[in-house]
């Protein structure tokens, strides 16, 4: 079943839904409502019975493609001919499509368990308050991003992608943070323009930034380095990345279509931090002389593991470091 409060989005970001089999039973104790009537109430169309399996192998060796699903018309043709007329993600700013309107604040932590017997505040990281601020660009963010960031102790303002640098740094936040998004990163031209002058404005160079998928990428680009669009993709929650500094491995969730090449990045002075050990692409790299950072995965999970909490204690721990030094002067 589903419930309101696992939404990452207001609306759903996927346009339809391909699985092998449909639970009649809805089991969970915190359901409110089946898959089906979900997809339904929200207009999205989906299709089971199918050989997800079969389908995973073909686009293993075939590559990523386009496709259309139906409900009304049995023309296979016609149903082949929309999707080949169906424009390629490469090129398209399609962040600019799902950012947030306007301006919110955020201040909502991870769904907790219900406990026999509450914590005293003092040891309860979640309740406590939250003293530190972080404005997060929005680029199709997911919601447990911002619920992870409230358990360290950050309060967030989310603002749309189109927000000049100018006004976030007026604001003097603690940090700023880059979400993750669809679509090719090279075509977010605005943003990384943006980007491009919060990374030479001098009074920013010890602002932390952390970025997340889309906004690794876009960070990246705005540090002079390059994109490329991969055959396959990397989708799912099984993704094996190696921390370069200790040689751990944590199992990741990933969704995206492209990639960072690190070789565009030496002259930024970028080290690589994580790789993929799939294809060993860049799962991760920051910056060796100030505290900026990006994974190309999803440590915030929802759904996932959960290995790669650190990353968001890493970023307070920047934040923190970053006031001490301040109030040290």
């Amino acid at each position: 079943g589903t419930n309101p409060e696992d939404d990452e989005s207001e609306v759903p970001a996927a346009v339809g839904l391909v699985i092998r089999s449909l639970s009649p039973v809805v089991s969970n104790y915190r359901a409110k409502e089946s898959l089906g009537d979900y997809l339904a109430r929200r207009g999205v169309i989906g299709l089971s019975e199918v050989d997800t399996r079969a389908l995973t192998r073909h686009l293993r060796d075939h590559g990523a493609q386009m496709a259309a699903i139906s409900s009304d018309n049995d023309d296979v043709e016609a149903l082949r001919a929309l999707a080949a007329a169906a424009p390629s993600m490469e090129g398209c700013n399609l962040a600019a499509g799902v950012s947030t309107a306007g301006r919110y604040d955020w201040d909502e932590p991870s769904w907790q368990a219900p406990r026999a017997s509450a914590l005293p505040p003092e040891l309860d990281r979640v309740s406590a308050d939250a003293p530190l601020r972080v404005v997060a660009y929005d680029f199709g963010i997911k919601r447990n991003i911002l619920r992870k960031l409230r358990d360290q102790g950050i309060r967030t303002t989310v603002v749309p992608a189109s927000t000049p640098v100018a006004e976030v740094l007026a604001e003097k936040p603690d940090g700023v943070f880059l979400s993750n998004g669809p679509g090719d990163p090279a075509a977010v031209t605005p943003v990384i323009e943006q980007l491009r002058i919060l990374f030479a404005d001098p009074s920013a160079r010890d602002l932390p930034v952390f970025g997340i998928c889309l906004g690794h990428q876009l960070m990246c680009l705005a540090l002079g380095g390059r994109t490329y669009k991969l055959k396959f993709g990397h989708h799912g929650g099984n993704h094996p990345v190696r921390d370069e500094r200790d040689k751990s491995i944590a199992i990741t969730s990933q969704n995206h279509g492209f990639a960072v090449d690190i070789d565009s990045l030496a002259a930024a002075g970028a080290e690589l931090t994580h790789l993929n050990l799939f294809d060993r692409t860049v799962a991760g790299l920051g910056l060796r002389d100030r505290p900026v950072f990006g994974v190309q995965y999803h440590p915030e999970a929802s759904p996932g593991p959960q290995d790669s909490d650190a990353l968001f204690e890493r970023f307070a721990a920047l934040i923190r470091a970053r006031g001490e030094a301040r109030r040290g002067q």
